[in-house]
């Protein structure tokens, strides 16, 4: 029998706590072969005759070190039981995550893999299976998912990227510790090549999806990529003192020092050194680092350009790392540019090719005139370079805002300039009309983007609160809605299928289904798309959360925003949104509790697309209120521009706008509100709970904001709260050591300053290893809390960042937010 899963909490006291073409059936050197999307035995919580002080729940199994004995009550620990057993039927839908198509010898069939993972509670690790299709066009209007019997398990797989052709697999097991990272080219049937790289040429590959860069050549011999740079050697020492000369031999008489502390990229970087560039030969597994780029730029995103006068030439992204790292994750604010450099020749090349290895190894800037430049993606033809633009983030010190569409002309002769002039195709939108395209915020280009053309991309970008599939002509610059205009769910397109689009429909209220987008009559800017669902076994889910899905309904509200003033710009005067999920019928007069829930950044937005945690909780007899308010994506750069340096104000007021106007309309019950956010949701949370004591009968936060002045000093990024708390003003005077006029300031824009009015029972859910808001943020507010004797009640997971997204720690928090509500609101 396993050992549950251990729970921390309290009632009054503070506790601190937080499938595939490539391969047969038959391959289990890379895949394990494991039947699908298994329902898990539900955990339950409540064996418990003693609670850590500190949670255990990053290991299943893992003993607790300090036992405090807490006694439950019979009612509650079937309240946690019964509610565990449903949480864990959401928690085992499977999400698909991306596809690939590939091209058979028939033009009526093409083959597909999809990328699917469901979370593993007992190994704390997301299981990623491929699952593979054929899909058949019978007609210009039918078309058909053949599906393998079962998916494959991608165990121990860190990456895997198809070759041009789809002729290859490369898949990379990235590995901890000393043990070398494993590179593996697969055929249709086996492993043909298999190399060990030793952690003195590089450390893992990134494949987190910013830095990750992982390119095939187009004859299909080389693969570039970006990988840890390999460490550097550090001071050794003996019972004599300092060795003069180490080694990187084990000595049991010697040990090896620290050396210099070198600054990474922050959150979720922490520990991970500088991303260099790589190519490796795969015939040979022979490996190059590609000089000249040096160690003032951190690289990521490389793609192989189109060759020059016979010279090949590398284009990828750099990040200035000679001053001050500031946290990159979901930060868009950090100056990049477009760089390329000559492929480095290998042995073979180099014996018949001579090289003046001074110009080989020259770096060319491709951007020097824009502040922003990333997802470098070439045309079909080569003659143009596409590239994604955060100039409006970079320029106004917001950590991610409105972006533009880029391009310049790749020379097919000659020689590559030093900068080339860069042609706008979609500029930043200000303030969109009622109904029209507000701007791009996309977060991803896929690999392949082009449709038949050969200059109209398809990607997905936030439209309000929805996600829609767009067309981008990158000649003309017209931007069309693929997706259907009429639905409020949202749309994101996982893989070209020739001039067909294989995407991915959700809402709070539908699980993620599988879509094929086939286009009517020929391209053009009106063209018009037909969608057909998509019969897929992924959209799997027990009858229980069926049913219950089927019983709720969700509505997009425009909402007006209050204290319109004459210095508001026109963006930012237009109505906010917010989603609206509830019960198709009332089983009474009283409308249900209402949880109003709020997205970080401030600078993000909550999707209607399906959140498990949403739908859990909205499957328990709630009313979500899923608030946008000024200063989300999705809206125009108006809008969004409009909230820094007046935070803990307009934010909380359109919060407060939002709630009253489902009251008015006898949508919720003042009686019965409760309140959920994390990091700046977190931070709106506890402002309105200091702001509108009387308003909330209970709050969560997950890893707070609750003091700037605090997290000033603490967080990876200290210009957040300069930026934010003065606004355009705060880019030009931060500084690492803030006076104390700025650190006043911090304080008065923080929900600390307002505690002394909070009286609402709050939970905290916080991750110990968070650099973004330091768990000491949540940890001082929520004793200050207790100090007051409201009632409080913390968990802390030791081994999670700001996201607090490791599997077990996610059905933690959510089961236990679900118990603290019910405690308040019924």
């Amino acid at each position: 029998m396993t050992n549950p899963i251990p729970l921390h909490f309290t009632t009054s006291t503070l506790t601190t706590q937080l499938h595939s073409p490539f391969l047969p059936l038959s391959s289990p050197s890379l895949f394990r072969y494991r039947k699908p999307f298994f329902s898990h035995r539900p955990v339950s919580p409540l064996c418990l005759r003693g609670l850590s002080v500190l949670s255990a729940m990053d290991d299943a199994g893992g003993s607790p070190t300090k036992q405090i004995p807490i006694s439950l009550d019979a009612p509650t620990q079937e309240e946690y039981a019964s509610l565990s057993k449903l949480l864990q039927e959401f928690t085992d839908i499977p999400t698909i995550d991306k596809a690939w198509t590939f091209k058979s010898e028939t033009d009526d069939v093409s083959r597909a893999m999809f990328v699917v993972s469901q979370p593993s509670l007992l190994s704390n690790k997301r299981r990623k299976s491929i699952l593979s299709s054929h899909i058949l066009q019978k007609s210009s209007n039918s078309v058909s998912f053949h599906w393998a019997p079962f998916p494959i398990e991608m165990t121990g797989v860190s990456a895997m990227v198809p070759s041009p052709s789809g002729s290859k697999l490369l898949v990379i097991r990235n590995s901890e510790g000393d043990s070398p990272t494993n590179l593996e080219i697969w055929d249709p049937s086996q492993v043909k090549k298999q190399f060990a790289i030793p952690r003195s040429t590089h450390g893992s590959v990134y494949t987190d999806g910013w830095f990750e860069g992982i390119s095939w050549n187009a004859d299909e011999t080389v693969i570039a990529y970006v990988a840890e740079e390999p460490e550097p050697p550090k001071p050794t020492f003996t019972g004599n003192g300092y060795k003069k000369e180490g080694n990187t031999d084990k000595d049991c008489g010697s040990w090896k020092g620290q050396g210099d502390w070198e600054e990474d990229w922050g959150e979720t970087y922490a520990g991970k050194r500088q991303p260099a560039l790589f190519v490796i030969d795969i015939s040979s597994g022979e490996v190059l680092a590609v000089p000249g780029v040096g160690r003032k730029l951190s690289v990521g995103q490389v793609v192989w350009a189109p060759s020059i006068q016979g010279q090949q030439y590398l284009a990828f992204v750099g990040w200035p790392s000679d001053t001050r790292k500031l946290g990159i994750k979901y930060c868009y604010n950090r100056p990049c540019a477009l760089y390329a450099v000559k492929a480095p020749l290998f042995k073979s090349e180099a014996s018949v090719t001579k090289s003046n290895e001074a110009e080989d190894s020259f770096i060319i800037k491709l951007t020097q005139s824009i502040s922003s430049a990333f997802f470098p993606c070439f045309s079909p033809d080569g003659k143009f370079l596409v590239f994604l633009s955060a100039k409006s983030s970079v320029d106004s010190g917001a950590h991610s805002a409105t972006d533009s569409l880029h391009k310049v002309e790749w020379p097919s002769d000659g020689k590559l300039a030093t900068s080339l002039k860069i042609i706008d195709v979609v500029p930043v939108v200000m303030c969109p009309e009622d109904g029209c395209f507000p701007g791009l915020y996309c977060s991803k280009f896929l690999t392949r983007p082009w449709l038949s053309d050969g200059h109209t991309m398809v990607l997905s970008s936030y439209w309000g609160s929805t996600q829609k599939i767009l067309s981008v002509d990158v000649l003309s610059g017209q931007v069309s809605q693929i997706s259907p205009d009429n639905s409020n769910s949202s749309w994101d397109v996982l893989a070209l299928d020739g001039d067909n689009i294989i995407a991915v429909c959700s809402s709070l209220t539908d699980i993620p289904a599988i879509k094929y987008g086939s286009r009517l009559g020929k391209l053009a800017a009106d063209v018009k798309w037909s969608w057909r669902d998509v019969s897929t076994p992924t959209t799997q889910c027990s009858e229980k959360v069926s049913s219950l899905l089927a019983s709720l309904q969700f509505d997009i509200m425009k909402i007006p925003v209050r204290n319109v003033s004459e210095n508001l710009t026109k963006g930012a005067s237009k109505p906010i949104e917010a989603i609206y999920v509830s019960s198709k019928s009332r089983k009474s007069d009283s409308p249900d509790p209402l949880i109003v829930i709020l997205h970080g950044g401030p600078h993000s937005v909550l999707l209607s697309s399906f959140s498990k945690s949403s739908a859990f909780l909205a499957s328990l007899g709630y009313s979500l209120l899923i608030v946008n308010y000024r200063g989300s994506l999705g809206f125009g750069e108006e809008a969004l521009q409009s909230l820094p340096g007046k935070i803990g104000s307009q934010d909380v007021t359109d919060v407060l706008t939002a709630i009253d106007h489902v009251i008015d309309k006898g949508l919720a019950d003042p009686s019965k509100i409760a309140v959920l956010g994390g990091s700046h949701g977190g931070f709106l949370t506890t402002h309105l709970i200091g702001q509108a004591p009387e308003k909330f009968v209970a709050a969560a936060a997950r890893n707070p904001v609750c003091n700037l002045s605090l997290m000033v000093g603490t967080s990876d990024i200290p210009d957040w709260c300069y930026f934010e708390a003065y606004g355009s003003e705060g880019k030009s005077i931060f500084t690492e050591s803030p006076s104390p006029e700025h650190l006043a300031l911090f304080y008065s824009k923080s929900p600390i300053s307002h505690i002394s009015k909070v009286k609402t029972p709050t939970l905290f859910l916080l991750g110990a290893q968070d650099l973004r808001v330091p768990v000491s943020n949540g940890i001082q507010y929520a004793r200050a809390l207790k100090e007051k004797g409201v009632e409080t009640k913390v968990i802390v997971f030791p081994n999670d960042v700001h996201g607090i997204d490791r599997p077990q720690s996610d059905f933690e928090s959510f089961l236990n937010i679900a118990v603290w509500f019910k405690k308040y609101c019924r």
